[in-house]
């Protein structure tokens, strides 16, 4: 959905864990602004990518999603509005070669709009709590989400519901792991494409899609891989490692800075993408629109056999529940799985750090996958670009990423296939 929601990310797997490749810098600037709401895309009437449009054209809708058996399925607090609901959605159904009548109902207990809007009345007192992990108006389960690391902070979480008159039956608060950075180690890649690894000092990350910027070749990354995270210090890259290839690849030149105010919670800093822009130099080799492609989602298969094609970009800065995605990053290689929620405010473990209106996926990560490519397959081995992953679980079982739409509109146009 286009409104926002947060969590706690510790990126790694298994709980949301960001290995931050750099630590906070509380010495940063932290200019305040009330323009972190990103450019809203112009998303279809009616389409589920977007609650609130959905919400105005069927009466009683509270959530629309894909279960885990492939069912789309819908909640309507009057099941005698299904017919406005198909008609709503007819086009999101066609354009998959799929009946409306395959969509089951479910019994809403709460529409959206008011789940919206007790989203947004708790999402920022709440991740203002320490151990609050993350904020989301959950589709696929009617109800506010809040996900917190213990059980003190589930406790405080409901004394902030009360006193904001926010109905308890409406929210779920539930224990979940943290969400951090990724960062942590492969083969000299040329041309540079997609997926692989590179070095800066100290530390491992993965190219997240090479792209052309104001007519200059670079790749797009996550920004805490780099020096320090937001702002620019012309972080050095290496492909793969200085000490294999001694010749720099890139260096930093796009990383906007962390701001604070509007509609950033009281005492974080925020930003829409966990992105930053690296130029090539020294005459690098690189290609267009290629992400790095494995024959398996083994984790353990990191053999390139060829290349994914991006054909076309993603443009809305949210994501349908239960849509799968994918993505190739140097720890784990190319690992698949569903959207389970969109549009999540994200807190940052250890840091400071707010990431606005980000998506979260279940499937495999590990550290150093930080800044890799997230894609949607269309057809074959053609993709359409989503974003920049920068997170996840410290299982391994969840990452998180930035939509190419924040990410263009903090990094500027961006060219990239």
């Amino acid at each position: 959905m286009l409104s926002h929601r947060i969590l706690v990310v510790p990126l790694i797997a298994g709980s949301i864990l960001l290995a931050s490749s750099c630590s906070d810098d509380s010495t940063q600037p932290t200019p305040t602004t009330d323009q972190l709401e990103p450019a809203k895309v112009a998303v279809q009437q009616g389409s589920p990518d977007d609650p609130v449009a959905l919400a105005r054209s069927v009466p009683g809708f509270g959530g629309f999603f894909v279960d885990e058996q492939g069912t789309p399925t819908i909640y309507l607090k009057d099941a005698g509005q299904r017919g406005a609901a198909e008609r709503a959605l007819t086009p999101w159904f066609s354009s998959r070669g799929r009946g409306v009548a395959t969509m089951r109902v479910r019994k809403a207990d709460f529409d959206w709009a008011d789940l919206d809007r007790w989203f947004t009345q708790a999402s920022a007192d709440a991740l203002g709590v320490p151990g609050v992990v993350f904020t989301d108006a959950d589709e696929a389960r009617n109800r506010v989400h809040i996900g917190v690391e213990h059980a003190a902070a589930a406790s405080q979480v409901r004394s902030v519901l009360a006193r904001l008159g926010i109905p308890a039956g409406a929210v779920i608060v539930e224990v979940t792991q943290p969400i951090k950075q990724l960062a942590t180690l492969r083969g000299s890649v040329r041309p540079v494409v997609a997926g692989v690894q590179i070095n800066f000092p100290g530390f491992l990350c993965s190219v997240g899609f090479n792209a052309s910027r104001n007519g200059i070749r670079g790749f797009v990354t996550a920004s805490h891989c780099t020096s320090t995270q937001g702002g620019v210090e012309n972080t050095p890259y290496w492909q793969p490692l200085q000490t294999v290839n001694p010749t720099q690849i890139a260096r930093e030149t796009v990383d906007p800075i962390y701001t604070t105010g509007g509609s950033c919670p009281a005492g974080r800093r925020c930003r829409r993408s966990d992105a930053s822009f690296a130029r090539y130099i020294n005459s690098t080799q690189n290609t267009l629109g290629r992400i790095a492609r494995t024959s398996s989602t083994n984790k353990t298969n990191l053999t390139i056999v060829g290349n994914w094609t991006v054909t076309s970009d993603a443009t809305s800065s949210s994501f349908t529940v239960g849509q799968q995605v994918n993505k190739v990053g140097r720890t784990t290689g190319w690992s698949q799985g569903p959207v389970s929620a969109t549009c999540v405010n994200v807190n940052v473990s250890g840091t400071s750090i707010t990431q606005l209106c980000q998506t979260v996926v279940s499937a495999t990560v590990g550290a150093g996958d930080s800044g890799s490519d997230v894609f949607a397959i269309t057809s074959g081995t053609n993709v359409k670009l989503d974003g920049v992953l920068w997170g996840g679980s410290s299982d391994g079982t969840i990452f998180v990423f930035s939509p190419l739409a924040n990410v263009k509109g903090e990094l500027g146009a961006l060219t990239t296939h």
